[in-house]
């Protein structure tokens, strides 16, 4: 299995290991320290070694700070994560608040005293992070220390070692372009903006460039790594070599000069020394890169990441690759659909067996090689929690007439999914059918849309809202981010909510996922991927219009739609989308799924 659902932390935990970091603080002269749950490439996951918050505090989610000051110590988290953070970490020990409001810059400003000394580790925060430390404590009349080593190490004694797993060549057939090519695409990117080199601090950006695949961390198929890329297209690669197997150090040779990664910040300080202009997004480099480069003479020229455009708009083998490996993940997502609605109520079944056998479904299409995130496996009440992980403790056994959504997904070679389906065990109310279908409509709204050259996520985001907000209703996510093909399941630019800011362009692969969350009741996600591509022409049209294709193809829970909410369209957009989802599946299926399949199809009622 890919997931565990063991409860792994203690809240006990805390109080002591807080008093050691403390302890070591003193030794060190620090009167705080700031413990972000980052590692020195800024990624969404981090190997067990670099879950320093998790070891700390006890919480385990995926984004959350802590600070100790002092006598003083808080945990930050946002709203996703509040429940957790209560059930995880000792309030004895960390008090809770929130983020951005108070966030740590509230707390800083009211706990932060003139004369002392606040450390912090400038490989675990960005380069825009620090600027905002440095305000801070400028304005308390405090002092900002950069740790040569963090203090937290010093005192995890069975902190675990760094990942060693073997990379892998990602195939030409399936990476579509080869990485001489997308080396010359970077540095022609490099001169426009008047940069000598770049740093590729992403491990996936590091794979993407070069065609290689790792297992370096949990759901995303990367090898820890980073990359300098030259104007003229020369490349170094930082990596530990005892990954690489003589295949692929050959292949990588073709491309790049390859060097172990105590040899990275040494380079770095070279590209200063030699006064070169140096291209790094501060939003998610780590301060030390840029330090090590300024600090030996060199410029920066702080822009976005130059892979992260050309890796969202996908080639043509990567879209057919992700239409694989989407027909692949649906005929396991469609048999475990019918086999809930078989099993589900029979006894004995509820979260956690229920994500075991989804995982079960995908391991027997012998493609499976990771699922892309921890499956969210919500039952009733705990589907109101967006980002709900069942465990040992939390988990719930099924009922009659209530609600279930599952949020889950897969890592294939050819492409990586991202599906939600919402489905009632028993009778639905009222109520559920009517938010489920205000859902619907706002997830048709976006799939369905055609829009002009230039739109971004941000102008669309209203689409996926209209129907909640003429009901007073809304949800508190984005509703759509980008995919990457066999590398993150969250990847940008590209996304579609109120803060996406990039123009869509043919080729992102993005989510569609509205949802309604009523807290301690239930909630509703409907998700699928699309494709943007060019739309079909339009007679009169004066502008290029783009649209979506639909890449992911499961059923609806026809029980809790509400057809006198839809209108004919909207009708028609389901019986399609059902009928060909039927088409696409019924021949690969048992008996027994097939006539599911079929019942789960049928045309809607008017």
């Amino acid at each position: 299995m890919f997931q565990s659902f063991e409860v792994v932390t203690d809240p006990a935990n805390g109080k002591p290991r807080l008093e050691a970091l403390r302890a070591e603080l003193k030794r060190r002269d620090l009167d705080g320290f700031l413990i972000p749950r980052a590692d020195v490439h800024q990624g969404e996951y981090v190997a067990a070694r670099d879950d320093r918050l998790a070891w700390l505090t006890g919480f385990t989610g995926s984004a959350g700070f802590a600070a100790t000051l002092g006598d003083k110590a808080a945990i930050f988290v946002d709203g996703r994560y509040t429940i957790q953070a209560r059930e995880q970490v000792d309030v004895g020990a960390f008090d809770h608040l929130s983020y951005p409001d108070p966030g740590l810059s509230g707390w800083l400003e009211e706990n932060l005293q003139s004369g002392q000394k606040l450390g912090f580790d400038p490989w675990l925060h960005t380069l825009r992070e620090k600027r905002q430390l440095e305000k801070l404590c400028k304005r308390a009349g405090a002092m900002l220390v950069a740790v040569d080593t963090n203090p937290l190490d010093a005192v995890w004694d069975d902190q675990p070692d760094g990942p060693s797993e073997p990379v892998e060549l990602h195939p030409a057939e399936l990476a579509g372009k080869p990485s001489s090519e997308k080396l010359m695409e970077i540095a022609g990117k490099l001169v426009k903006a008047g940069a000598d080199a770049c740093i590729l601090t992403e491990p996936e950006a590091v794979a993407w460039t070069f065609n290689i695949r790792g297992h370096d961390l949990p759901h995303l198929p990367v090898a820890l790594s980073f990359a300098i890329v030259h104007s003229d297209a020369r490349a170094e690669i930082f990596i530990d070599a005892a990954k690489l197997g003589d295949d692929v150090r050959e292949t990588l040779a073709g491309s790049a000069d390859l060097f172990p990664v105590d040899a990275f910040e040494n380079h770095l300080t070279a590209l200063g020394k030699d006064g070169k202009a140096v291209l790094i997004n501060p939003s998610r480099a780590a301060s030390a890169i840029a330090m090590a480069i300024t600090e030996a003479g060199g410029t920066l020229v702080e822009e976005g990441d130059p892979v992260e455009k050309l890796r969202a708009v996908k080639n043509e083998a990567e879209q057919q690759g992700s239409r694989a490996a989407h027909k692949r993940d649906g005929l396991a997502m469609i048999r475990f659909l019918a086999w809930l609605d078989r099993e589900a109520l029979s006894g004995g079944h509820d979260e956690i067996s229920a994500a075991r056998k989804l995982e079960e479904l995908r391991t027997e299409t012998g493609e499976l090689r990771d699922i892309s995130f921890d499956t969210i496996s919500a039952f009733g009440p705990h589907a109101a929690l967006p980002h709900y992980r069942v465990n040992s403790a939390s988990n719930l056994e099924f009922e009659a007439n209530a609600i279930y959504l599952v949020d889950s997904g897969a890592q294939y070679r050819d492409g990586t999914t991202d599906i939600t389906r919402t489905i009632v065990f028993g009778m639905a109310d009222a109520d559920m059918r009517r938010t489920y279908t205000l859902v619907l409509k706002g997830h048709i709204a976006i799939d369905t849309v055609k829009f002009p050259k230039g739109t971004s996520g941000a102008q669309l985001d209203t689409l996926a809202r209209y129907h909640l907000w003429q009901e007073g209703l809304d949800f508190d996510h984005g509703t759509g981010h980008g995919i990457g093909s066999y590398l993150s399941v969250h990847e940008g630019p590209q996304r579609i909510s109120k803060l996406g800011s990039v123009a869509l362009e043919p080729g992102m692969i993005l989510s569609n996922e509205p949802g309604y969350y009523r807290e301690g009741a239930f909630g509703i996600r409907l998700e699928n991927l699309i494709l943007v591509r060019e739309a079909d022409e339009v007679p009169g049209a004066e502008r290029t219009l783009y649209d979506f294709e639909t890449l992911t193809f499961t059923p609806f829970d026809r029980r809790l739609i509400d057809t006198a909410l839809l209108s004919e369209d909207e009708i028609g957009w389901i019986d399609e989308y059902h009928a060909t989802t039927r088409e696409m599946f019924a021949g690969d299926l048992d008996d027994a799924d097939r006539q599911w399949l079929e019942a789960a199809t049928a045309p809607l009622e008017r």
